[in-house]
């Protein structure tokens, strides 16, 4: 059924829903697959007994363990490539894409998965797309990131707020859950006066009612923690690296520090290192395919072992990756000797296949 939820009654009953939800899940932090400690599950979107669900910082919202991020890399794979520039290797306008969108974005539903991030305008307009009609299903993160402040053109609020009502309306968006503007990447830093820029954009999507959470992402572990100490009413959640290498530093220097002190919602991307953890090709008949399978999980694992984290945003190109992360949140959490030690050996792999323009990543090996 489609939703009736439009921007009007955002910006009517936005305040009062998120303080109900926030109340709904006070002192859970966690609900564990299997729900062992008898936790409400009556406010949590999709919920399904098999999956994890954390609480999102002070947003209240309950996601899932692991989600689905919007990148599809190697869906080629799955249904056949095509020459197109850049990293998709795919025309979303291609039926089979489509079709293999909408299948896995029903497994994730099937699955408990409530939540999915697009961060540009191919991923946006193809999760639109493949929710239609059921718009209330999953929360929507959003991120039209060539219409944000990575690029000069588009640092004021003014522009910021163009960008936002332009991709909505192409995507036929009433709204979005998580407006997370893309910020400069790397060791690279905004201005104080572009981030008041940004921070003066999301706060009037908020008021306006087309995003109900606002947020930021960044590759510049100080550069986040600065702003969260700064403008810590403005950012809801962030999303951040975190792979198998990523270790929190327990002292307050830490980004996490910064996270948890101001209950700020944290959304983990490139778990798998842009693919290099794996050894096959993510094609059905590769010979690897049952042991990148495993070390998919023992990743998802490890990155779940800190309850800090809102959940690692894999992306996934078929029903059975879903399946698979799935199985993840369910098997026992803590690795033992034996698997971190493989996971450990997958991931000096991974460090030595990094693709140069991926070299940042080692840059998140600490928290």
């Amino acid at each position: 059924m489609e939703s009736k939820v439009t921007r009007r009654q955002f910006v009517r009953d936005g305040a009062a829903a998120a303080a109900g939800i926030a109340a709904a899940v006070t002192g859970a932090r966690i609900v564990a697959a299997g729900n062992p400690a008898n936790e409400d599950t009556g406010k949590i979107l999709n919920y399904n007994g098999d999956m994890e669900y954390r609480r999102c910082g002070r947003t209240g919202l309950m996601i899932s363990a692991v989600s689905l991020g919007g990148h599809w890399k190697r869906v080629d794979k799955m249904i056949g490539g095509e020459e197109v520039p850049g990293w998709m290797t795919m025309k979303i306008g291609r039926p089979e894409f489509q079709q293999n969108r909408l299948e896995v974005v029903n497994r994730c539903i099937q699955r408990g998965i409530n939540y999915v991030d697009a961060c540009c305008r191919e991923e946006i307009l193809a999760y639109a797309r493949a929710l239609k009609g059921r718009r209330e299903a999953m929360y929507f993160g959003y991120s039209w990131h060539i219409k944000e402040s990575r690029f000069p053109e588009w640092r004021s609020a003014a522009r910021l707020q163009q960008g936002l009502d332009e991709g909505m309306k192409e995507a036929g968006l009433e709204y979005v859950d998580l407006w997370r503007i893309s910020l400069l990447t790397a060791s690279e830093r905004h201005t104080a006066a572009e981030v008041e820029e940004a921070m003066a954009a999301l706060d009037w999507a908020k008021q306006s009612g087309r995003a109900r959470f606002t947020g930021i992402s960044s590759h510049s572990r100080p550069h986040i923690r600065q702003i969260i100490e700064q403008y810590p009413e403005q950012l809801d959640a962030v999303l951040t690296p975190y792979t198998a290498k990523t270790t929190v530093v327990d002292d307050e220097t830490g980004l996490w520090a910064a996270i948890k002190k101001h209950d700020v919602g944290w959304f983990g991307i490139k778990p798998f290192a842009s693919n290099s953890i794996f050894q096959g090709d993510s094609s059905r008949d590769s010979p690897h395919f049952e042991r990148d399978n495993r070390i998919a999980r023992l990743t998802l694992r490890y990155i779940l072992c800190n309850a800090v984290i809102t959940a690692p945003i894999p992306g996934m190109i078929s029903t059975q990756q879903v399946d698979n992360i799935a199985l993840a949140v369910k098997e026992h959490r803590e690795l033992d000797v034996g698997e971190k030690a493989e996971l450990d050996q997958a991931m000096e792999r991974a460090w030595a296949n990094l693709p140069p323009k991926y070299q940042w990543l080692r840059d998140w090996q600490y928290v």
